[in-house]
């Protein structure tokens, strides 16, 4: 059985090679090949024309290039194992230099860009051994390349292209520098879209090895691709969203400008989806549901311009166009993808985007979610709600784990990753995944540090897993509830958690649990930021920028209210300045069972509260 399982996946795997293979045709177009052609920059300058948000964005990349030639070029200096901030600068540099000197065709930017590609260049490498680094490095060069080909000298043009083909290109090929391949995370879509874009680049030089690079990618990215399905949610989060989506889209807009639709012949059903849950995963207060290995904050998504022009949605781009807004920092300035929505975003007006239609996304998956929102403003409640399992890629212990926003404020929040170079550098053993590895002790990556379920103390079962079971979008009780029972194997019989917004005023948090044969003490968290103060028996009220938010504790009676400190704990720890745990205890006798439900309520919400307290089975689904 085995070995016919075997052989079906070995003949399907050469048919998809051989559908690839045909796919990529004899000659390309000449140069510029990749994302725009000669003469397609008259679109983006009438859009830039019409429309004041563009002219500004476009401004702001053309004053950031300028700002560029008070710098030195980049030099070969790692970060502990990493390349990889030289690599994003260097694709940031040469991509909106680029895109100044196709705009603008101002000297200066053509010769800036030159400087920096033929600085790369010569380094020794571009760190093979950690494979992103290599990936971006040849998307920045492959870019400047392409882009500026007719433009370069032609001992200039010499030197960037065997760069491409000796430190990107070539090092693809070696097995001890190519696991990605068979990945379905992140690393799998960014190598191959760099890799890719250097072999457009170079195509004619070597013509049967890009040709077969480009063929191996078109096979090889279909495996992170599964990892959207069914309804896009991607398991990695937020920020590895955008990073491994963004290098997705890159590469499936090059592909699809030089081989046409037939690019897109494999399933992309949840992958064309996950638009919705971008879009969703900002809150309400513009922080984003920052589950596992993600940052605090919220950032522009450039691949959100692709979507929207290949779905005709524009309404994808209503929190797009909030960080587009920031004209103070600036934010998205950092984002080393930007020039591509100059392009994908040539037909949408900024101005006259229309609101999204729905207030709720759900999807399954590896790491399942439910997001819902009373409004698409910053003063409603947001909430969100994560399933799924701690073995996924840059997973943590946070199976069950909620954020809310409420009058502009995250009231619910997640402490996200701590840097890898912070822990690496300290010997901590951060890539095991496996249960009583050292990953667990970092203080932001365990269930204690998370708005969840911590019980006698230990840790959730990395090989747990929680799907969402169901869900509700009627607008006075949007809800979803998660069977969250196999993260606590050996502790409780029974563990399932709901979420709702009551009322579009307030939210519960109803847990059912059953303990095994033996006392379980359980902990119930909430992270906050805001200021504490246990009120009585059943409440803490929290303070934030003027606004109040009760938390309540209906049931059980016997509870315990409790803070916990942010401090670190073990040496590596990163701190948590002004940050609290908020929550509380209660015992389970052994085999007993109780429901735990807390109300947070929004200052001014009490007198709204009216419904009556239901079980998770009679909460209703629609």
């Amino acid at each position: 059985m085995h070995t016919c399982f075997f052989i079906a996946c070995l003949l399907a795997a050469n048919a998809s090679f051989a559908q690839s293979t045909a796919i990529v045709g004899g000659k390309l177009p000449g140069h510029p090949r990749l994302l725009l052609y000669a003469g397609e920059e008259k679109a983006i300058k009438a859009n830039i024309a019409a429309d004041a948000s563009w002219r500004s964005i476009h401004q702001s990349i053309i004053a950031q290039c300028d700002s560029f030639e008070n710098r030195p070029v980049l030099q070969h200096i790692k970060i502990g194992r990493r390349l990889l901030d030289k690599s994003r600068e260097c694709l940031r540099r040469v991509f909106y230099l680029s895109y100044a000197w196709r705009m603008t065709k101002q000297e200066k930017y053509l010769v800036r860009a030159e400087k920096e590609l033929l600085a790369v260049s010569a380094f020794s490498d571009w760190n093979p051994t950690h494979f992103l680094d290599v990936a971006e490095m040849t998307l920045a060069v492959s870019i400047g390349y392409d882009w500026l080909y007719h433009d370069l000298s032609e001992p200039s043009r010499a030197v960037i292209r065997q760069a491409i083909l000796e430190k990107g290109l070539q090092p693809s090929l070696e097995s001890k520098f190519n696991g990605w391949l068979k990945a379905t995370h992140n690393w799998n879509q960014v190598c191959n879209g760099g890799i890719t874009y250097g072999a457009l680049a170079v195509y004619e030089s070597d013509t049967v090895l890009c040709r077969q690079l480009i063929s191996r990618a078109l096979t090889s990215i279909r495996l992170p691709m599964s990892d959207y399905e069914p309804d896009g949610a991607y398991p990695e989060g937020y920020n590895y969203w955008g990073y491994g989506t963004g290098y997705n889209v890159m590469f499936l807009s090059a592909m699809e400008k030089i081989f046409g639709d037939k690019v897109l012949s494999f399933p992309v059903n949840g992958f064309l989806k996950t638009a919705g849950f971008m879009q969703h995963m900002t809150g309400a207060a513009y922080g984003s549901f920052n589950f596992s290995d993600a940052g605090t904050g919220e950032e522009l998504q450039p691949a959100m311009f692709w979507f929207a022009e290949k779905r005709k949605d524009p309404s994808l781009l209503w929190v797009e166009r909030s960080h587009l807004a920031e004209t103070e920092k600036k934010k998205y300035l950092t984002n080393t993808l930007l020039p591509a929505i100059m392009i994908w975003g040539k037909t949408v007006s900024l101005n006259k985007l229309p609101a999204p239609r729905i207030n709720t996304w759900v999807g399954a998956g590896k790491n399942p979610v439910a997001l819902m929102r009373t409004a698409w403003s910053d003063t409603a409640i947001y909430l969100g709600l994560k399933a799924g399992s701690p073995s996924v890629n840059h997973g943590h212990m946070d199976v069950g784990s909620f954020v809310m926003d409420a009058a502009g404020v995250r009231w619910a929040m997640d402490f996200g990753m701590q840097s890898y170079e912070s822990l690496e550098s300290k010997g901590v053993d951060l890539w095991n995944m496996k249960q009583q590895s050292q990953r667990w002790s970092i203080f932001r990556y365990n269930n204690f540090a998370h708005n969840t379920l911590s019980v006698n103390n230990e840790w959730q079962k990395v090989d747990g897993k929680a799907v969402i079971r169901r869900t509700s979008n009627d607008p006075g009780f949007l809800s979803a509830v998660t069977d969250i029972t196999g993260l606590y194997e050996g502790a409780l019989k029974k563990a399932v958690r709901g979420v709702a917004i009551v009322d579009q005023a307030y939210v519960w948090v109803r847990d059912e649990v059953v303990a095994e044969n033996k006392e379980a003490v359980i902990r119930w968290t909430m992270a906050t930021t805001a200021d504490a103060k246990i009120v009585d028996a059943h409440t803490i009220e929290l303070t934030k920028k003027g606004k109040k938010l009760w938390l309540v504790v209906q049931e059980p009676a016997l509870v315990t209210m409790k803070t916990w400190s942010t401090n670190p704990v073990q040496p590596f720890d990163a701190p948590n300045p002004g940050s609290v745990l908020v929550g509380f205890e209660t015992t389970l006798a052994a085999g007993s069972g109780t429901a735990i439900h807390v109300l947070l309520i929004p200052g001014g919400s009490a007198g709204l509260i009216k419904k009556e307290i239901l079980s998770l089975e009679s909460w209703p689904v629609k």
